[in-house]
């Protein structure tokens, strides 16, 4: 059985400034050349994929949006698992009326395309996020938020306190019925919580990805570097983490790669362990 090995992407396969060296790239077409099975598990939406990654040879099903989507690199959805409406217009509610907070909220179209909606009036962060996105067609203001009929992400930007806050609030009135993933944005300074379907993070979603490419556990490799990866490091038959990652992550890891994110260390590793022995 050939191994699947699968990355995160932001500080961990790209470079800091959300590039990827050519040294990189032509390490991961080589490998997919050799006949290596290869994908991402990312926050990061379809859109923005294709946007980071081009000049990548994508042939495997990539996980997107934390684990909400599995799609192929063309666009055609292979599993979602969205929260409804009624229980995203729960959370939303709940949110304003407790802590006069308002999210940032992915949806997907009943075309299947995503919209990216924000509140009227965004808070900083929001605003730092949004400014990254100027041009983007997906992006909707909105009056007053509501759910959408599926939503992939409900995203909260706050400061660190102001986040557990909330995760407090909302694990005691859905429980079980979401998802919730905290974490430190990697390039803007604050903290990200987002909601999630139940089963829509990216340990649910490589558990499926397994089941669909016939691959099981033990052959599985994944790269990480943050609180997001903590899940699919525990559901993983190898887990690998960057130099750069947080200690949480570093002690559930088989391998602490000596070299950071802006050092390739994705590449250095796929290049010894793929290239270099069909070399010999």
């Amino acid at each position: 059985m050939k191994p699947f090995y699968l990355t995160d992407l932001d500080k961990t396969f790209l470079r800091s400034d959300l590039s990827i060296s050519a040294y990189s790239r032509r390490v991961w077409n080589e490998s997919i050349k050799q006949g290596a099975r290869l994908s991402v598990a990312t926050a990061r939406s379809l859109t923005g994929v294709r946007k980071l990654l081009e000049g990548l040879e994508l042939r495997e099903p990539l996980i997107l949006l934390d684990g909400v989507v599995i799609a192929t690199i063309d666009g055609k959805l292979i599993d979602v698992a969205a929260l409804d409406r009624e229980i995203g217009d729960g959370i939303i509610e709940l949110a304003r009326e407790e802590l006069d907070m308002e999210p940032l909220l992915v949806g997907m179209e009943a075309d299947g395309q995503e919209s990216f909606i924000y509140p009227a009036h965004p808070n900083p962060y929001q605003e730092e996020l949004l400014r990254t996105m100027h041009n983007d067609r997906r992006v909707k203001d909105v009056p007053r938020m509501r759910a959408m009929e599926r939503n992939l992400k409900i995203v909260y930007m706050e400061s660190e306190a102001k986040t557990a806050e909330l995760e407090r609030l909302l694990r005691r009135h859905f429980g079980d019925a979401i998802e919730i993933k905290c974490s430190a944005d990697p390039y803007i300074d604050c903290w990200f919580l987002t909601v999630l379907h139940p089963e829509g993070d990216k340990a649910h979603a490589l558990s499926k990805l397994e089941r669909l490419e016939g691959v099981d556990k033990d052959h599985t490799t994944v790269f990480g570097d943050s609180h997001n990866d903590i899940g699919l490091f525990e559901m993983a038959g190898r887990r690998i983490a960057v130099a750069n990652a947080i200690e949480e992550l570093k002690e559930l890891a088989d391998i602490v790669l000596p070299y950071s994110n802006d050092e390739d260390a994705v590449a250095r590793f796929l290049e010894e362990e793929i290239l270099r022995p069909s070399k010999l």
